[in-house]
């Protein structure tokens, strides 16, 4: 093993593990269509699934990667769900049918779920509190790059080698970053910090996370985010299509988008050590839900189409920007009094709250009838629901001080 890391690079190489997960969903966005026209022609509403299988799948597998972690280590755990997600990338390639592309992706996001997972544990075994919200602020700086570049990369993909050349590139861009991992970052968890697998030990660590007031409000909360989040994903490429006629110039709106969230992870790197994680997180879910409301009066008062799209921009920049504030500190806040089990943590708290923000979403999603409610009305049920429950979160502190 090389010299240890700097922290520039620790955070570069968190980064590009977290970002396996948005590469699998962006790049796929500007290919939607296509793929839906090869394998789902006749529901073009169900090729969404192909994002909804993936995130289950990401889900499901965070309850095991985290015990799995703390139990061998991080690096054993994070290289063998890489392997998985790099196999399955091969097979979904494959598919000739809108069933075994769904079961692809949802095994290809349990292997996901591997680095995903374990980068944040890496986090958790060097930093803590205010300095693990500001350690993932950066990271989530970083992380916006490859959302910004993901769907302008997937047109490019498709339109040289078609759409199964997509997952190709998944395999590869694993690979790059698994080697780097490998080569470049040594151990996290020391072996007498190691929990060994055991049933009752297991569920003994589930109950303490889900009784503490704290980690249960905030892993809720956290769902909301993730409603908010997928549900745009599920569905921007979808408006941009069918309610906007702009599917060819899509990858570089969304690029702008991204880039923009990507200054409001700076900001918050630069604010949570001086307010705090929850205060950022509330205020910005505030402000989310009174611009979902707005938008949603917009479409309902009749605005439609060149008229309606400059405030639909600003309205989704601010849903991207809006996440990038409190996604971090959300999983900071849930995983601080988590310290001594920092695996299990991970892996609970990761696996509820996607799997419950994806499940959420997949409805809004499935209603998509060419119109902009399913969206904003979604990003209003998740953005006010958050904010009610980071106010109980606030009120329980209060109490307990």
């Amino acid at each position: 093993m090389s010299k240890p890391l700097s922290r520039v690079e620790f955070v570069a190489l968190i980064a590009m593990l977290h970002a396996t997960v948005a590469f699998s969903i962006d790049s796929m966005l500007p290919a939607l269509s296509t793929i839906g026209e090869a394998i789902s022609p006749d529901a073009p509403n169900r090729i969404q699934l192909v994002i909804s299988s993936f995130v289950l799948g990401m889900g499901a597998g965070t309850l095991f990667v985290g015990p799995l972690s703390d139990a061998f280590g991080r690096r054993p755990v994070l290289i063998s769900g890489s392997v998985i997600y790099i196999i399955c990338a091969i097979i979904a390639a494959q598919a000739d049918s809108l069933e075994w592309m769904l079961v692809a992706r949802f095994f290809q996001g349990v292997g996901a779920s591997g680095p995903r997972i374990v980068a944040t544990a890496m986090v958790r075994d060097v930093y803590a509190g205010r300095g693990m919200a500001r350690i993932m602020s950066f990271v989530m700086m970083v992380f916006t790059l490859i959302p910004a570049i993901a769907p302008l990369a997937g047109a490019a993909i498709v339109s040289v080698g078609g759409w199964r050349a997509i997952f190709a590139s998944f395999a590869v861009f694993a690979t790059i970053a698994t080697l780097w991992m490998g080569l470049r970052q040594e151990e996290t968890l020391a072996p007498e910090n190691r929990r060994p697998i055991r049933l009752g030990l297991l569920w003994a660590a589930i109950n303490e996370i889900l009784r503490h007031p704290v980690v249960s409000l905030a892993i809720l909360a956290q769902s909301f985010c993730y409603l908010l989040l997928f549900n745009t994903i599920n569905l921007i490429q979808p408006v941009f299509d069918r309610l906007f006629d702009m599917a060819a110039t899509f990858p570089y709106w969304f690029a702008g988008m991204a880039l923009i969230s990507g200054a409001a992870a700076f900001l918050n790197s630069k604010l949570v050590m001086r307010f705090g994680m929850l205060r950022l997180a509330r205020l910005a879910f505030f402000v989310q839900t009174g611009l979902s409301l707005l938008i949603s009066l917009i479409w309902i008062s009749g605005l439609t189409g060149d008229s309606l799209f400059p405030f639909y921009i600003v309205w989704q920049t601010s849903v991207f920007f809006q996440t990038a504030m409190t996604l971090g500190n959300l999983n900071a806040l849930a995983m601080e009094p988590m310290g001594h089990m920092s695996g299990i943590a991970a892996s609970v708290i990761g696996c509820i709250a996607t799997i419950a923000g994806a499940i959420m979403a997949i409805p809004f999603g499935q209603a998509f009838d060419g119109t902009l409610l399913p969206l904003s009305l979604g990003a209003l049920l998740a953005s006010f629901g958050a904010f009610l429950t980071l106010s109980l979160l606030k009120q329980r502190a209060l109490e307990a001080a």
